[in-house]
């Protein structure tokens, strides 16, 4: 496990039970800037070789508490469409495409396409993706660019929809309990 680095965006997606469990987190914030951040502080300061995110997104295409890998990312809020640049698609960054493609690590989870964007979803994304977050494209692209794997679970804890803000505080207790059972597997 000392191979291994755990980051999760906020206190509030483990609810403590991480730290009960003796499992050290790495916590990044909110936001994609936030989550780069720290994903590169994590990997110069640890040297790990793999890191895992656990966390929470909506999605009105999976159903809610399920566990779902991600294995391909995308920015949802990346749109510079004006200058002939398809949204989600980082002008001149020649190294990476836009999406962020992933082996997948646990078999037996469903997998989906992840848009990642500084906002809190409630509505159709710009580019095509079946759940959304606000960290996980950020730090899959640092991974990336240092030669890190990037493994990344999302709890689904809403559909992404007018009752997100509400449903997403609603079930994190039940999510952190899932994802703590699943990195247990690990």
């Amino acid at each position: 496990m000392s191979d291994l680095a755990l980051i999760m965006a906020l206190p509030n997606e483990s609810k403590g039970l991480f730290e009960q469990a003796g499992v050290h987190v790495h916590y990044s914030g909110i936001g994609k800037v936030n989550a780069a951040f720290k994903a590169f502080e994590v990997i110069q300061n640890t040297g790990c070789h793999t890191v895992l995110n656990l966390g929470t997104a909506g999605s009105s295409y999976f159903d809610a508490h399920s566990l779902v890998e991600v294995t391909q990312f995308v920015q949802r809020d990346m749109d510079v469409s004006p200058l002939g640049f398809a949204v989600g698609q980082t002008p001149m960054d020649t190294d990476h495409p836009a999406e962020i493609l992933l082996e997948p690590y646990f078999q037996h989870l469903p997998v989906g396409i992840c848009g990642t964007g500084d906002s809190f979803e409630t509505g159709v994304p710009k580019v095509p993706c079946n759940l959304v977050d606000m960290e996980g494209y950020a730090m899959a692209k640092v991974c990336k660019k240092l030669g890190v794997r990037f493994v990344s679970v999302k709890y689904i804890t809403d559909g992404a929809n007018e009752t997100a803000h509400l449903d997403w505080e609603e079930n994190l207790l039940l999510g952190a309990q899932k994802l703590l059972s699943l990195y247990k597997t690990v």
